[in-house]
């Protein structure tokens, strides 16, 4: 199986400093679907790893971040892709839980539910907490420089063998020029 993993804000969708809290506000970045589309008919298992403190924090509930998922699911499905699973970590940065990215607990979840060494699986963040449990869990990390990516690149302290690319979509071309 060719696994993926990405975060979501910044990555496949504009960030917000105020919070993606509401359907309206979740927006493709420029080419991210299609790049994801690519992925798909490659036949590579796309999974998304994504902190939600918006839940914690009370900014929204379940029920909405369910429905910015299935916009996000029909806006993918349009363009020809799909995300095999979303996995999300719903807790605030003070709850000092496993699974909230720089820990690599979301990536250990993914990892045992596909079965997976998660060892050399690409992960894509635009953040640096993103690198840092995509490479506490023995994931390849790749930055991308849209969301935080430029802020982040800019900051340095990236984990060692992290791979650079302006956005989703040069990431994709390089693991499909690899591959």
């Amino acid at each position: 199986m060719k696994l993926i993993i990405l975060d979501r804000d910044g990555v496949i969708n504009q960030d917000s400093d105020a919070f993606v809290k509401h359907p309206d506000e979740w927006i493709a970045l420029p080419g991210s679907l299609q790049a994801i589309a690519r992925l798909t008919q490659a036949d590579w298992t796309v999974v998304v790893a994504t902190n939600q403190s918006g839940l914690a924090r009370g900014l929204f509930d379940m029920d909405t971040l369910t429905a910015i998922h299935t916009k996000m699911r029909r806006e993918l499905a349009a363009a020809g892709g799909s995300v095999d699973a979303i996995f999300m970590c719903p807790h605030g940065p003070d709850d000092n839980c496993t699974c909230r990215k720089p820990r690599p607990g979301l990536f250990e979840q993914i990892g045992h539910r596909y079965d997976a060494e998660l060892a050399g699986v690409p992960a894509v963040g635009d953040s640096l907490r993103d690198l840092q449990a995509a490479a506490a869990a023995g994931c390849s990390p790749w930055l991308v420089r849209t969301g935080n990516g430029g802020k982040t690149l800019a900051k340095g302290g990236l984990p060692e063998s992290t791979r650079v690319c302006d956005d989703l979509s040069a990431v994709v071309d390089a693991l499909l020029q690899d591959n």
